[in-house]
């Protein structure tokens, strides 16, 4: 049985083995520990916190101190096969130049983030008055890190205007995948692989 997060759990399904992958905000290495050490995937990782690049090299992982917002820019075009982007497109200070970033140094890229539209979300803002605190997104607004706050319609939205593709797409409510039939509304966080 997995111990990664759902999200995680359908990229890391959907990297074959042997692939090159640069995961951008890669936290603790999760992800690349599993890719590498059950696929045998070449991971690479981008994170901002110090303490969790020393924890990830710990772990015999990869990874560099940077912030993405700015590092990002000098990898070469066509790096890697896969880059990733989990639950950190909603920091970026630019997204949509982030997603240019991804595509640029991936041939493909995933990126997963929480859906503010999720009907939770905008019952408690609704009735409560007050920016929802939830499991996904567990920490009061002057606390969190996220500066956009986007959902499945407006992701889907910047891919058109900026003419990505969507290879396949995945949602997730109470970490139980979904169907994408109103996904804008029912689900909490959501995957999509692009590319070109």
């Amino acid at each position: 049985m997995s111990t990664l997060r759902p999200d995680l759990e359908v990229i890391a399904r959907h990297i074959p083995a042997g692939a090159r992958v640069l995961d951008v905000g890669c936290g603790d290495g999760s992800l690349m520990a599993a890719l590498r050490d059950g696929r045998g995937v070449d991971a690479r990782g981008l994170e901002l916190s110090p303490e969790k690049v020393e924890l990830c090299v710990s772990k015999g992982l990869s990874v560099i101190q940077g912030d993405a917002n700015r590092d990002l820019a000098e990898y070469p075009d066509g790096a890697f096969d896969y880059a990733i982007l989990s639950q950190t497109l909603q920091t970026a200070e630019r997204p949509d130049l982030m997603l240019e970033h991804l595509l640029r140094v991936g041939r493909q890229a995933f990126v997963s983030f929480p859906n503010f539209a999720y009907w939770r979300m905008r019952l408690s803002l609704l009735v409560k008055g007050r920016m929802p605190v939830t499991p996904h997104l567990p920490v009061s607004w002057y606390e969190t890190e996220n500066i956009h706050h986007l959902t499945i319609a407006d992701f889907r939205a910047l891919l058109a205007e900026k003419g990505v593709k969507t290879e396949g797409c995945w949602f997730f409510a109470h970490d139980r995948e979904i169907g994408s039939t109103g996904a804008n509304w029912w689900a909490e966080h959501a995957v999509f692989q692009l590319s070109r």
